[in-house]
């Protein structure tokens, strides 16, 4: 193959593998084969890349060291290549759901959600001090407006307050890139007077909600992450899914802050600030929607949306320490949202609680109306609708739980053992069973994903790029895309040859479990340097262990959540991951919620948190 050049790898038949606990397939660890850099060191390495000739070798180097050529470039696949990872519906007659009108607006699809909820008592205002502790959730704020205990406006003065506050503290939080106080204030008082008439939109009405800046949610611009994108992109309007919130009578409480262009895992953003963990401000939030995980952590909303193209809504979700919802590829329109990643990014939701999630993914959810295009085939373009019973007697049985052990275990022992426990003790309690399985080709499928959405990447923002003075890009991000502008046609076709084999192994897999389960990140949140802050950092030994668990969600287009369950010796959080079959939301809600019951009552608070229904 050359001097440099790798012979790529012969993949057998699908129907020729093992998926058993005894498979001969090799399990093939991560090799991150690239030095953390930041700073000065950075600044070096990209004044290299960019060059014409250093440069491209450089790109060959590091695409060989890290096996994107035996596994993805040089690979030899029977498959047909799938560039779209679209599901037809299927009715998968799940246990204890409801069926759902599908034209349904908004609030009428939220009011349906409450129905579907346990009955809550209510609590006092200061059951945070007097029980363990819990975040407000969309039912308390709608209690609490609807009983007169505290209104909207005086709520969305309280979060003004607290944004400000987190801002100006010795480890700025750097939660938002953009909020407009005025705005905030009049949705707010829009809200506070229907309450007064009696007649709020819906449960929804005055909750505040944070976008990622990555939707478009008027008048803010739209900024990716950047110093430039929203100057040659504009926001004309709403997204579908912040149109959809409003009509619920959501307060739209700002953009979060996220990582440049959604390029890299740990929210460290070199022109907005670094997120930071309200766990630990000295830890990372993790990216790439590390504002709307954070804020959400913090107390100051009970759900943020978020986009998920490579766990960006999961991987924060856990790291912070709250709920991380990614919905079926297609089951949320994508209208409004940036084409960085267009087959394998989408709205995901992150909440306080597993029913925060689903009565967000109530109101955003479902087909476009008909004068718009959308991006399902005529025969799924009306899939029919099913909310989870959660507030069932009768607990869903049956349950079988795919876990690879060896992949279940490629992460840190604290990680390990804390979701081995949890996995244990929801089998125990609902007698539901884990079927030990071979999941093959792991690493394989995630280069590809990253050839993926590298090309996407690059290719959605091409003609902006061919006009822009790198200089206004973070050093982090050049680095990113050149990268992403290295990959060729032969080497993208090879990856979605690769998509439609992990699809049918996945598929065979899911025929055997109801659900897979794993770790939801291979660490815990890792620290902050110093020498990151204004340039970044490309860190791939600690972000190949944050991803590791990810990328079927995406590349695959499976709905997938991810749950708190536990802490490690620092007390940062640890996430268990379900990955479902294709339109089972209602089920892996179900057991995410399951699993909540079981570990809710020993979540902590984090270091910074604001309670915003406090009356004083």
């Amino acid at each position: 193959m050359g001097l440099f050049g790798a012979a790529g790898i012969v993949y057998k038949p699908v129907e020729q593998i093992d998926l058993g606990p005894g498979s001969k397939e090799f399990y093939l660890k991560a090799i991150a084969k690239a030095p953390r850099m930041a700073g000065f060191l950075l600044k070096i390495f990209v004044w290299f890349l960019e060059l014409r000739i250093i440069g491209t070798l450089l790109l060959y180097v590091v695409k060989r060291n890290n096996q994107i050529h035996k596994l993805v470039t040089n690979a030899t696949l029977e498959e047909s290549p799938m560039f779209v990872p679209l599901h037809p519906f299927i009715d998968l007659n799940e246990q204890e759901v409801k069926q759902i009108d599908s034209d349904a607006s908004p609030p009428k699809r939220v009011q349906q959600a409450i129905k579907c909820l346990p009955a809550t008592l209510e609590k006092p205002q200061d059951d945070l001090k007097h029980s363990c502790f819990r975040r407000w959730t969309i039912a308390d704020y709608s209690r609490a407006y609807s009983s007169g205990e505290i209104t909207p406006r005086r709520v969305a003065e309280q979060f003004i307050d607290a944004v400000r506050e987190s801002s100006s503290s010795p480890l700025p939080m750097s939660f938002f890139i953009n909020y407009d106080a005025k705005d905030i204030l009049r949705q707010a008082t829009e809200s506070t007077l229907r309450y007064e008439r009696g007649n709020p939109i819906s449960a929804l009405d005055g909750v505040p909600i944070a976008i990622k800046d990555e939707i478009d949610c008027s008048s803010y611009p739209t900024t990716g992450g950047t110093k430039w994108l929203h100057k040659v992109r504009p926001c004309t309007g709403d997204a579908c899914c912040v149109m959809r919130l409003r009509s619920c009578g959501a307060i739209i409480v700002g953009k979060t802050n996220m990582h440049e262009l959604g390029v890299g895992a740990s929210g460290i953003n070199p022109h907005y600030g670094t997120v930071r963990n309200p766990y630990d401000p000295n830890k990372i939030a993790g990216g790439s929607s590390s504002g709307s995980a954070a804020v959400v952590s913090a107390g100051l909303c009970p759900v943020a949306l978020g986009v998920d193209g490579g766990g960006s809504v999961r991987m924060p979700a856990s790291l912070c320490g709250v709920v991380g919802l990614k919905p079926t590829f297609g089951c949320i329109p994508h209208s409004g949202v940036l084409p960085l990643n267009f087959t394998v990014g989408m709205v995901g939701i992150l909440a306080a609680t597993l029913e925060d999630a689903f009565i967000v993914y109530a109101a955003i959810s479902g087909q476009l109306p008909s004068h718009e295009p959308t991006i399902l085939p005529a025969s799924t373009s009306s899939p029919k609708v099913y909310f989870p019973l959660l507030n069932s007697t009768n607990p869903i049985s049956y349950i079988k739980f795919a876990k690879y052990g060896e992949w279940f275990n490629d992460c840190s022992d604290e990680i390990r053992i804390c979701c081995s426990n949890a996995l244990n003790l929801l089998c125990e309690h609902y007698k539901w069973k884990t079927v030990e399985v071979t999941i093959p080709e792991i690493e394989a499928m995630i280069l590809a994903h990253y050839v993926t959405c590298g090309s996407e990447c690059s290719t959605s923002l091409s003609s902006y790029l061919e006009k822009l003075d790198f200089a206004e890009l973070g050093w982090d991000a050049r680095v990113a895309l050149r990268i992403c502008g290295a990959f060729h046609g032969k080497e993208y076709i090879k990856a979605q040859k690769m998509r439609n084999r992990q699809m049918q192994i996945h598929n065979n897999i899911l025929a055997m479990a109801d659900v897979i389960v794993t770790p939801t990140t291979g660490v815990t949140a890792y620290s902050i340097f110093d020498d990151a802050l204004k340039t970044g950092e490309v860190d791939c030994i600690n972000g190949a262990p944050l991803i590791r668990y990810q990328i079927a969600g995406n590349f695959l287009g499976l709905p997938a959540v991810t749950v708190p369950v536990g802490y490690d010796k620092a007390g940062l959080p640890i996430g268990l991951q379900f990955i479902g079959k294709p339109w089972s939301e209602p089920t892996l809600m179900h057991l995410a919620f399951a699993m909540q019951a079981l570990c809710i009552s020993d979540y902590r608070k984090p270091k910074v948190f604001y309670n915003l229904l406090h009356k004083n």
